[in-house]
This record gives C-alpha cells, sequence and structure tokens, in this order.
C-alpha cells in the first residue's frame, strides 16, 4: 500500500490545486476530520481532503475525485460523505486511476493494485478489469462532463 508519506505530497497539492481543491496535512497524532471510514481513511469538507502521512494514496485521490465530480454548489456544503449517485461513485473511482498517473512514483498500475488490497470490488473481480472492460459508462460520464478527454484516458486540466 503506498502511503501519503511515500509521495510528494506537493505534486499532489498541486494536481489538487488544478482542481480548486485543498490538501490539509494532519499531523500523525490527530484525528482526520471528514473521514467517511474512519482513520487513516481520507477525509474531505468542503473543497478541502484531509490526510495524514498514514493515509493510503488511493484514499486522498478517491475523497477528492469526490469533490471534482460533484457539481460546484454541492462542493462548498460536503461533509464526510460525497456520495450521491452511484454514476458519481463509478465516476470517482475512474478519475482516481487516470489522476494516479500525475502523481510521479504513483500511476494507474500502482493505484489499482492498492485499490484491490484495500478492497475495492467490481463485478469483473478486479479494479484493472473493471477500468478496462466495464467501466465506459463512467468514462462517458466524466466525458460529458468535461472532466475526461473524449479521445483518451487523460483528465483534463
Amino acid at each position: 500500500m503506498l502511503y501519503l508519506a511515500d509521495i510528494d505530497a506537493s505534486a499532489l497539492r498541486e494536481l489538487l490545486r488544478a482542481h480548486d481543491l485543498d490538501l490539509q496535512i494532519v499531523a500523525d497524532e490527530l484525528p482526520i476530520p471528514g473521514s467517511y471510514w474512519g482513520e487513516p481513511e481520507a477525509g474531505l469538507i468542503g473543497a478541502t481532503v484531509f490526510a495524514r502521512a498514514d493515509t493510503p494514496v488511493h484514499s486522498v485521490l478517491h475523497e477528492a475525485c469526490h469533490l471534482i465530480v460533484m457539481p460546484t454548489e454541492r462542493r462548498a456544503r460536503v461533509h464526510t460523505d460525497a456520495t450521491d449517485s452511484i454514476a458519481e461513485e463509478d465516476a470517482s473511482c475512474y478519475l482516481q486511476i487516470v489522476l494516479a498517473d500525475a502523481l510521479p512514483g504513483v500511476g494507474r498500475e500502482r493505484l489499482m493494485a492498492d485499490m484491490d488490497e484495500w478492497g475495492y470490488t467490481f463485478r469483473l473481480g478486479s479494479t484493472r478489469a473493471w477500468f478496462e472492460n466495464d467501466a465506459a459508462e463512467a468514462r462517458e460520464w466524466l466525458q460529458t462532463r468535461l472532466l475526461l478527454s473524449p479521445t483518451t484516458r487523460n483528465a483534463i486540466n
């Protein structure tokens, strides 16, 4: 499992800033505000993603992607639970995989392996199988909202 302490947090912070989000790193001994799954999983309140050094990178990206895919007006009042629909959940999963490529030392391959290790479940049995063979609706959802290039599997921004 790749943790926040294992990567360049400034690269993650810049990635989130590109989507008008903030990353707040919490001291190791403090609770993580807005964590839906409990510590050490990332939390969110408004446009801020909270994490500690022991927070898995996939968790930070997943919560950030929830904020990225939701309408701006909802983002301001979100606290802890960002899920609005299965479509948004799937879009968040898809986008976190794509955005992992923007982080040095992370990449989609590592992120998908960590998602499987954490326990994400997909119909086809693995994150990779879902991403490559069963995520067309999530991809189209992101493309329609201009969050993903219509011709590649790359994020816009």
